[in-house]
Order: C-alpha cells, then sequence, then structure tokens
C-alpha cells in the first residue's frame, strides 16, 4: 500500500497544480521511486489517492496498479489502509510513504528479512534522528534490546512497514492514523522496529528536494 492521498501543504507552491507524490526527485517522480521499491517485493500494489487524484489515475494508467480514489473525504493512512484490502487481500501488507528518498539496501527486504508473524503485529523501519536528512522534529520511538517500540526517543518512523490488518476492523471511525494502532500495539508489546541500512531523506518541503538530489548524488 502507498500512500498518496495527501494534500502536500508544506511544499507550497509546487503542489499548487499536482500532488506531491508526482513531483520529481533527480528526473524522477517520487511515486515512481515508491513503486520501484515496492514491486521487488510485493506482488500486489495498491495507491490511493485524494487530492488532484485524477493526475495520479492518469500517471498509473496501464501499469496494472490499482488506485483507491478516496471521496468525498481524505481516510488517513489507517482508514486508507482499511479501504484498500478488499483490493491487498489479508494481510500482513507492506505500507509506504512516497515521500521518502532511500539509498542502500531495499527497505521492503530488510522489514521482509526481520519479520515475525508470531509475536509482531507491525514492524516499523526506523531512522536515527542524526541521519535522518531534511527531517524537522524530534524523534518518535525508543526501541529496547528486543526490538519493541515505546514512544519518545531518538528514532523516527521511516515510512516503511510490515503491518497485520484484523485490528484495522476495531476502530469505528471512517478516518483515523495509524498511530491509533501502534499506541495499542505499544501497549500489548506488539510494536517492533528495525533501522535502515542506508540513507534517508525526507522530502516534506521544497529545500529537501536538492538535500535529496544531493543524497542521491553521493550515493
Amino acid at each position: 500500500m502507498i500512500f498518496a492521498a495527501g494534500f502536500g501543504t508544506r511544499m507550497g507552491v509546487l503542489t499548487r497544480d499536482r500532488p506531491k507524490p508526482l513531483i520529481e526527485v533527480a528526473g524522477r517522480t517520487l511515486l515512481d521511486r515508491a513503486i520501484e521499491i515496492a514491486a521487488a517485493e510485493a506482488g500486489r500494489i495498491v495507491v490511493n489517492a485524494h487530492y488532484l487524484s485524477d493526475q495520479i489515475a492518469t500517471h498509473l494508467l496501464g501499469r496494472g496498479i490499482r488506485v483507491m480514489v478516496e471521496k468525498p473525504d481524505i481516510l488517513d493512512t489507517g482508514g486508507g489502509l482499511r479501504a484498500a484490502m478488499p483490493e491487498l487481500g489479508e494481510g500482513p501488507v507492506f505500507t509506504l510513504n512516497p515521500d521518502v528518498i532511500w539509498t542502500g539496501s531495499n527497505p521492503m527486504a530488510q522489514l521482509k528479512t526481520k519479520w515475525r508473524a508470531a509475536d509482531m503485529q507491525a514492524l516499523l523501519l526506523l531512522i536515527p534522528v542524526d541521519m535522518a536528512l531534511g527531517r524537522v522534529g524530534s524523534g518518535d520511538f525508543s526501541m529496547d534490546d528486543s526490538g519493541r517500540l515505546t514512544r519518545g526517543g531518538d528514532l523516527i518512523y521511516s515510512g516503511a512497514q510490515i503491518t497485520k490488518t484484523g485490528e484495522l476492523a476495531q476502530i469505528p471511525e471512517g478516518a483515523f492514523s495509524l498511530n491509533r494502532l501502534w499506541d495499542t500495539q505499544i501497549a500489548d508489546g506488539t510494536l517492533f522496529g528495525t533501522i535502515h541500512a542506508g540513507g534517508w531523506c525526507d522530502v516534506g518541503y521544497p529545500e529537501a528536494i536538492l538535500l535529496a538530489e544531493g543524497m542521491l548524488s553521493d550515493g
């Protein structure tokens, strides 16, 4: 599941006439880069869309990727994933934010290697704050020696995870964030993390495009 429904407001004028996932970094759209990462490990890809969704649908036309248009309201990450489950099939599933540039090992492959269905509800790929290029703000999580996560600390969520989907049905709201599940999983001891082996840049605002292109050129 690639989350491409957001408004991209931090991008300012760049998203006035196009959705954020269609912004280019080093000559390729953020969405195409995310699809390449996902296609290496996932047999089926679903992309959600809301803001300027027709552009997303046109961009992906004929590529065998299901586009789930969220209307009239945007569903956020949790609601969007739940709405896509008929297309994705039974979990667990990968989820991926497209507004990130990666170097190093494929993030999906890293997650797949570390996934343990027996004791994990979700496995998040994490970045140390001091390695998070383009990041604005503090950390999200701490991780103990077993890989279990708690809130607060010097690790941030990278935008990539594996998650089971059974708990989605327990939330009554139509629109909700996956943070709702993560808080429950933290309490249950079933939210885990692993550290990304490679570079990472959050392309959340215009100046970060140059940061990401510099990271790519440096390898």
